[in-house]
């Protein structure tokens, strides 16, 4: 079978986004029509985070991240072990800062 030169999709990608932005927390929103990802980098005692990067997604591909991300991670796992859940690692909710009070 031939590749059709056509159907090749050519991605760029400038150093500064090749860099990356690092993040531990994920926030996801949605609405009928789409589905909102904010990516947020939370630190130890810092009162204040910011959102690192919002990604909007269709509803249908929404469900296709989901799905390669479901893919990935199993082939990830089976070369490296399981994920342990952050509910497995129990890490306290004040993440190193002062103890919440109500």
């Amino acid at each position: 079978m031939e590749s059709n030169p056509q159907n090749q999709l050519n991605i760029e990608i400038s150093e500064e986004m090749a860099e990356g932005q690092y993040a531990n927390l994920a926030i996801i929103t949605h609405s009928h029509a789409e589905f909102v990802v904010d990516f947020v980098n939370v630190m130890p005692n810092t009162p204040k985070s910011k959102v690192k990067s919002r990604i909007i997604l269709t509803p249908q591909h929404a469900k296709r991240l989901m799905k390669a991300l479901v893919d990935n991670i199993s082939r990830f796992e089976a070369v490296n072990g399981d994920i342990k859940d952050l509910e497995e690692v129990q890490l306290p909710m004040n993440f190193g800062g002062p103890a919440a009070q109500a």
